[in-house]
């Protein structure tokens, strides 16, 4: 074809163009439109409804005073780091099992994913009876004998984040497990043969051959992950809604109780500026390892 009369690149798959205008549309009204309007509210006074009456960083500095504001970063600190580091491992080392070709392998995905397909209401409220000192864990063992038994976390100020926790690592674990399993079944045959040639033992090539092929797959794991620990609210309310006090709050249930609860916009307006802030502290990095190390690359 004529180079002239190739149609400019503007015009390419105009189709296809056209039925993204909506979308794109969208998302820049709803989530740059709002994300800018909640940002600039957050610097006002606003209360029950929003107003343009500026106050610098006062609502900042009252956050950031707020004890109960600090339990909820360290909350999410401690269920974060915690939550990160045990479902990358239960997810892999499950995945690893499944890809040895283990009989009733499509049974055992189903039920590991299983709990992937319910609400985190749903979860939270069956690991609330689960941990139940009266009828849970604690109460099966003392029924049985063993009368010093105690396991409580839902009720321990020290340790209740952690009883959330575990609900949090049980319902996320099936869907690390189900994209480790498809990185692993990406991996060529060869690679497995050659290492056996070579002598080197099955936890050596994971740790020293498969892992580091599977870096996109991992990226991918730790910013689902990580995006699903800033959110951390339905389990939370589910589980303890906050409790015992103030010992299981987090910042996604700061936001909502000063928002819709204490009516104070400008607050919760404030936290939520500051967990956009935690959300782009994670993109960034994982922008950069995806793009511009593979345009370094």
């Amino acid at each position: 074809m004529d180079a002239s009369k190739r149609p400019s690149r503007l015009f390419r798959n105009l189709n296809a163009k056209i039925a993204s205008v909506p979308m794109i549309l969208t998302a820049m009204v709803v989530f740059v439109g709002g994300t800018t309007w909640t940002v600039v509210h957050s610097f006002t006074n606003s209360r029950l409804l929003p107003k343009l009456d500026f106050v610098g960083l006062d609502q900042y500095e009252r956050l950031w005073s707020s004890s109960r504001w600090m339990i909820s970063i360290t909350n999410l600190a401690v269920y974060g780091v915690c939550s990160l580091i045990l479902t990358l491992v239960i997810g892999f080392t499950l995945a690893a099992m499944l890809d040895r070709k283990i009989r009733g392998e499509a049974i055992f995905r189903s039920i590991f994913l299983y709990p992937f397909a319910l609400s985190f209401v749903v979860t939270g409220l069956a690991w609330q009876w689960i941990l139940n000192p009266d009828f849970g864990v604690q109460g099966v063992m003392r029924g049985l004998g063993w009368e010093s038994f105690t396991f409580d976390p839902l009720n321990n100020p020290e340790i209740v984040i952690f009883g959330i926790l575990i609900a949090g690592i049980w319902q996320g674990s099936g869907l690390i497990m189900v994209i480790m399993l498809a990185g692993l079944r990406g991996i060529d045959e060869d690679i497995w043969k050659a290492a056996r040639v070579d002598g080197i033992g099955t936890v050596k090539t994971y740790i020293r051959i498969v892992i580091p092929m599977m870096r996109p797959v991992f990226i991918t794991a730790l910013v689902l992950i990580a995006s699903g620990i800033i959110k951390l609210y339905d389990l939370v309310v589910a589980q303890t809604n906050g409790g015992p006090g103030l010992a299981s709050e987090v910042p996604a249930k700061y936001v909502i109780n000063y928002m819709f609860q204490a009516q104070n916009l400008a607050q919760g307006f404030a936290a939520s500026t500051m967990m956009l802030v935690s959300v782009i502290i994670i993109l960034i990095p994982w922008a950069y390892l995806e793009f511009g190390g593979r345009k370094n690359g």
